[in-house]
């Protein structure tokens, strides 16, 4: 019995097991059937790549988004005053370098890759003929790099300083973007100017972070003692799930200003972003509330034992075991967020989405919808897929699925 099991756990010599033939006939070529199948796929894929390539390097007209990549990115955010959006991407690239200095100090292929997206970019814009663009793009790497070395020299000592960077960065490009008063230094630039991928982000970004505290505080009045609270997130839970987010969208638009007193105007936006807001929370808290369900009684019970407050209990215990068990589900949401804000079209509001039917619409560039629509694709799908790799690291670090 012991010398079987001991048989059975022999591993594979090194060179199947670490090498790249190895890896392939273990997983591609193991069987007849794995064979066939990944022939097939190879056959499949090689055609469709064949087909693509043909169709994008000499039928394509990619002019609609060379004319158009501004509007597309800004909307019709002013021109001059365009250093603002710069300023919050250079304070993004500072914070990136000072996070991966800090926590994530090992992977360094994959930061290697992440300082080349620019470099490529930069190449693109000068190839253009904007060598400005490209020059500012190239710089976004100075700052991440002087970051990364600046973390990496002493990682614990910046750990605060990230963690407040984080929660101060959001407000900040808000206020930056927007802007206060009438002249200055910072003069005031209307939502309605606001559009393309800028708008995209902010209504992710908005329904990201408000509709998470919101979502964790109707998980916890729904598992509330209280026969009130209990009832009252059961009815808003259920009724959110059950509406479509258009739905809520259209009533934001336009049945609030009916609800409003008179002379009193709430700005499309932030109409927009109420309702994206209240719709993710009530997901979100289903998620939350599946989490606190997998905590084991006993943690409870071991809380209460060396008398802990149910305020104590839950942010020391209960809720970063809870929260640390849903990542999966919680990225998995915030990415559908992000792809969901293209539903603000429906309603006027000028998104990535709404300035590529903008385009379109323009008769110089009749025809040429599979051109942007590939190209806003391709936009989404980076975002998305960034954050699913940041969901995966955060889960690697944390140890999700392994103790």
């Amino acid at each position: 019995m012991t010398t079987a099991r001991a048989s059975s756990e022999v591993l594979p010599p090194p060179t199947q097991r670490y090498s790249i033939l190895g890896w392939l006939r273990n997983n591609l070529f193991g069987s007849i059937t794995d064979t066939i199948l990944t022939v097939v796929a190879l056959v499949i894929a090689v055609g469709f790549s064949f087909a693509f390539f043909r169709w994008a390097f000499s039928v394509a007209n990619w002019a609609v988004v060379v004319d158009n990549f501004p509007l597309f990115m800004k909307g019709q955010y002013p021109i001059d005053q365009v250093w603002r959006l710069w300023l919050c991407v250079y304070l993004l690239a500072a914070l990136t370098g000072l996070i991966w200095g800090v926590f994530v100090q090992g992977r360094i292929i994959t930061g290697v890759i992440l300082l080349e997206v620019p470099v490529f970019l930069a190449l693109a814009a000068l190839g253009l003929g904007a060598p400005t663009g490209g020059l500012l793009i190239v710089l976004l790497d100075v700052v991440g790099l002087h970051f990364y070395f600046l973390g990496r020299s002493n990682p614990r000592r910046f750990q605060r300083v990230v963690t407040t960077s984080l929660l101060l960065y959001f407000p900040l490009v808000i206020l930056i973007i927007r802007g206060f008063g009438e002249e200055g230094f910072l003069s005031l630039v209307p939502s309605n100017l606001w559009g393309g991928l800028l708008l995209s982000l902010l209504l992710a970004a908005v329904g990201i972070v408000l509709s998470f505290p919101l979502g964790v505080l109707l998980a916890l009045g729904r598992q509330s003692e209280m026969r009130a609270v209990k009832t009252l997130c059961v009815i808003y839970i259920e009724f959110i799930r059950g509406v479509p987010l258009i739905t809520l969208l259209f009533m934001g638009q336009v049945m609030l200003p009916f609800f409003l007193p008179s002379g009193m105007t709430v700005d499309r936006v932030i109409r927009a972003a109420v309702a994206i807001i209240l719709f993710a929370a009530a997901y979100l808290a289903e998620n939350v509330r599946g989490g606190l369900q997998s905590i084991p009684r006993g943690q409870y019970e071991a809380a209460d034992a060396i008398a802990l407050s149910g305020y104590q209990k839950m942010r020391r215990i209960i809720l970063p075991q809870a929260l640390r068990t849903v990542i999966p589900v919680l990225v998995g949401q915030f990415i559908g967020l992000f792809k969901d804000t293209s539903l603000v079209a429906l309603v006027g509001l000028l998104d990535l989405l709404g300035i590529a039917r903008g385009v379109l619409a323009n008769p110089a560039y009749i025809g040429r919808q599979l051109e942007v629509y590939i190209f806003i694709t391709m936009v989404y799908w980076v975002f998305s897929y960034s954050m699913s790799y940041g969901s995966r690291r955060l889960e690697t670090s944390l140890g999700v699925g392994e103790r």
